[in-house]
């Protein structure tokens, strides 16, 4: 059964709908304009290269339609909250499937634009409630969503680091629900509200086991952009370089995230 958990963040379903369409649309609009020097182009992520990216990007919004493929549980036993740390271990899987694919998407507009259309089509037949046996657990179709829209703005960062000179945009909605599901990630992890960590405009968090401070300026803060939080969550940035470069501020004997990020892969 999921865990119970103080003031557990929602998230609107329509406007999830909404940001995960719009950012899947920022990334069609950008492959549309690459080359093929461009998708040949090496990424962070290890031997992909841009287009590899580009075809996983296409998987991880199918991957909603391959959990209705599955029988429906019987009842919900994670929580959205839960997800992000349940991710490494299905990794490799996800590797394995882009790689598969990778051969058969020669035309990434194409495949882009089917994936589109499929999800559309999806989202009209299937109500938010419908529960779907993902790889972290059974969750609602409407928390999927949620996951969908942080993976879309993940690759949409490490789509920006390989291809020098563009700029994929972020759509809003999108990158907030990522900011905050990774932040409620890390409360869980490390329970307690001897260290607040802020990452505006978005979302506030308590955690670290210690002294609990209730008014007033925390002894330890830690704080940071969006974008700088993302990468740190999800080990594209290194904590230390992280400080090194003043990319994050941290304060008081508590503030040190090192030993607990990233979050996921």
């Amino acid at each position: 059964m999921p865990t119970a958990r103080k003031r557990a963040r929602t998230y609107d379903p329509v406007k999830t709908r909404r940001a995960v369409l719009a950012q899947l649309g920022n990334v069609r609009e950008a492959v549309r304009a690459l080359e093929p020097g461009q998708l040949a182009l090496p990424t962070r992520l290890g031997e992909w290269t841009v287009g590899d990216l580009v075809t996983h990007i296409g998987t991880t919004v199918t991957a909603v339609h391959r959990a209705l493929d599955l029988p429906r549980p019987a009842k919900q036993d994670t929580l959205l909250v839960d997800w992000p740390l349940a991710t490494a271990a299905v990794s490799p899987a996800a590797a394995d499937l882009t790689a598969g694919l990778a051969p058969e998407h020669q035309d990434l507009d194409a495949y882009l634009t089917d994936v589109d259309r499929g999800l559309r089509l999806l989202l009209e037949e299937h109500p938010g409630t419908r529960l779907l046996a993902t790889d972290a657990g059974a969750l609602p179709l409407d928390d999927y969503l949620v996951t969908r829209a942080v993976v879309l703005v993940v690759h949409t960062d490490d789509l920006n680091a390989a291809l020098p000179g563009i700029e994929v945009p972020y759509d809003r909605q999108a990158l907030a629900a990522a900011t905050r599901i990774l932040a409620d990630a890390l409360a869980a992890k490390a329970p307690g509200g001897a260290t607040e960590v802020r990452i505006p405009p978005y979302a506030v968090v308590q955690c670290v086991e210690g002294p609990r401070h209730t008014r007033g300026t925390p002894p330890n803060v830690v704080e940071t952009d969006p974008l700088t939080w993302l990468r740190l969550a999800t080990g594209r940035l290194d904590w230390t370089e992280a400080l090194a470069a003043a990319k994050v501020g941290a304060s008081g004997e508590r503030a040190d995230l090192g030993d607990l990020l990233p979050l996921m892969p």
